[in-house]
């Protein structure tokens, strides 16, 4: 199976950064709104699996959960659409090699940000609530249990978990960029976020499902809510930015920057790819 070497991952995710940084308002707003809702899909999938688990199978149901719920990034990185997480590394590295100004990446982390809420809040009202599929029985008991893990955290507890978090998910997504194949890019995006759901890290689009999905039921508050998404979108954004794209530019691009060549190729909206000027 080819695969390429870190450095050319280093190199070939600062064109993708870039690209994602030049993006089109509107087009980064749509598939923006098609990644948050495909994380909520795979939690979704998640919650309706071990809802109703026994409680015999201890910690065997987080790892049921933890293996199906890929299915949502793999839908972001093959079948196309930005990720907050995903961008976190991704954008910034190509910040860090001179290729996007500090206010495009902004910019861009602003609109993924408002994107991916839309999605998963569109999923959590019309299929969780108003079909019904985390309101009753013991989806719903799940989901106001899962979310109350999360809320519990506080603002230190949320940030570390955010980083641990987006520290795997980066990885996975510098993965997928590694392979030139479909089963690759799933093999590589697997394991990586199977492992952040397991151990429980905070995921800032996941928890845009999950915490909206229990207040529409009529539990916790928008309040607590933007108190858990502040401290965990702060932590992702270190996990990604530092933990992952910082710490390959460092080792990779820090005295090479002049090699990185901003040259037309398949780019990848989070990682599919596109022939076009802008991914």
């Amino acid at each position: 199976m080819a695969a390429k070497t870190p450095l050319e991952v280093a190199q070939y995710t600062v064109n993708t950064g870039m690209k994602k940084g030049q993006n089109q308002v509107s087009s980064v707003l749509v598939l923006s709104f098609l990644a948050g809702a495909f994380i909520a899909l795979g939690f979704l999938l998640d919650i309706r699996v071990i809802a109703s688990a026994p409680a015999e199978w201890g910690s065997l149901v987080n790892l049921i959960g933890a293996a199906v719920f890929p299915v949502g990034l793999i839908m972001v990185l093959i079948g196309g659409g930005e990720l907050l997480t995903g961008n976190m590394m991704a954008v910034p590295l190509a910040t860090l090699a001179r290729k996007l100004s500090v206010g495009s990446m902004l910019k861009n982390l602003t609109l993924v940000t408002i994107g991916n809420f839309l999605g998963a809040l569109f999923v959590a009202y019309a299929f969780g609530h108003v079909l019904g599929l985390t309101g009753e029985g013991v989806y719903l008991t799940k989901v106001v249990d899962m979310a109350g893990h999360k809320l519990h955290d506080g603002f230190l507890q949320a940030f570390i978990s955010g980083i641990g978090c987006n520290w795997l998910v980066a990885l996975a997504v510098w993965l997928s960029y590694a392979s030139d194949t479909m089963s690759g890019k799933v093999l590589g995006i697997w394991f990586p976020t199977m492992a952040f759901v397991a151990i429980g890290f905070q995921h800032v689009v996941a928890n845009m499902f999950l915490i909206p999905a229990a207040i529409f039921e009529g539990h916790y508050s928008w309040g607590q809510y933007i108190m858990n998404f502040i401290p965990v979108w702060l932590g992702n954004l270190t996990g990604g930015a530092l933990f992952v794209a910082a710490a390959y530019w460092m080792v990779y691009l820090r005295k090479a920057e002049p090699e990185v060549k901003a040259v037309v190729q398949p780019v990848e909206t989070e990682a599919r790819p596109m022939w076009s000027k802008q991914a």
